[in-house]
């Protein structure tokens, strides 16, 4: 982790410890690089990513400010911490369906720029908040990157594993929406009426050096998904 991504971590985990609220004024660009020895530029960085995350906003002459206004219960669609890191307060589990090593689909090695003889790790899981279905999630994580899952960290956080446990750095990600009715698989699952609506959402995640690792394809239950999203630029 740079060090500009490693200050804009603490000062989030600042805002969050100390339960700012938005309008919540923040340090002086001045004590924040004497506080985190860094220079202007830095300081200016970290910032800078903090204000892309919908996390702060500064104005000209003013100061920082702390900006992000949470709903309990909803999901950022710009976040790629996970759930557990999203809902905190929320009791999330995972009901691990498949889990095994195979080789992707041609839509999965396409995505995630590899061959198709090259291996997965194949995910198919239930997600649970407060013991009611959320999605159905099916993943396929490129092995040569994503060296090793079992059932134990698939039951658990995926991304905190491959923060902590690999060490890996998630980047970026690219996310594609529809909305369509369930097929009578998904219903099973979801615990919904077969042609019920349903969100389904494509990402391909990547780490900070580009490498695409992760293509999940989720399924939402209407009835208990709420996600919201964070805009920074106005256009006329």
């Amino acid at each position: 982790m740079l060090k500009y991504q490693q200050i804009a971590t603490e000062i989030e985990k600042y805002i969050e410890d100390n339960k700012l609220q938005q309008g919540n004024k923040l340090p002086v660009l001045e004590t924040l690089m004497a506080q985190f020895a860094a220079s202007k530029s830095t300081i200016t960085k970290a910032l800078d990513l903090l204000e892309k995350k919908g996390v702060v906003y500064q104005v000209r002459g003013s100061g920082i400010f702390v900006r992000r206004h949470k709903r309990k219960g909803y999901i950022s669609l710009l976040s790629n911490q996970g759930f557990k890191k999203e809902l905190e307060g929320f009791h999330i589990t995972s009901e691990v369906i498949e889990l095994d090593v195979r080789k992707p689909t041609e839509e999965a090695a396409y995505n995630l720029n590899m061959n198709v003889e090259d291996d997965v790790y194949y995910v198919k899981r239930v997600q649970y908040m407060n013991k009611k279905t959320l999605c159905l999630e099916e993943s396929f994580y490129n092995k040569s990157i994503i060296t090793y899952l079992n059932n134990e960290i698939v039951s658990d956080s995926i991304f905190k594993y491959i923060n902590e446990g690999l060490g890996l750095k998630v980047g970026f990600s690219d996310m594609f929406l529809q909305v369509n009715k369930i097929n009578e698989e998904e219903a099973k699952y979801l615990g919904l009426e077969t042609g019920a609506p349903g969100l389904y959402i494509e990402t391909i995640y990547h780490l900070t050096n580009g490498q695409s690792f992760d293509f999940s394809k989720l399924t939402y239950n209407y009835e208990q998904s709420q996600f919201f999203i964070q805009a920074n630029s106005h256009f006329l």
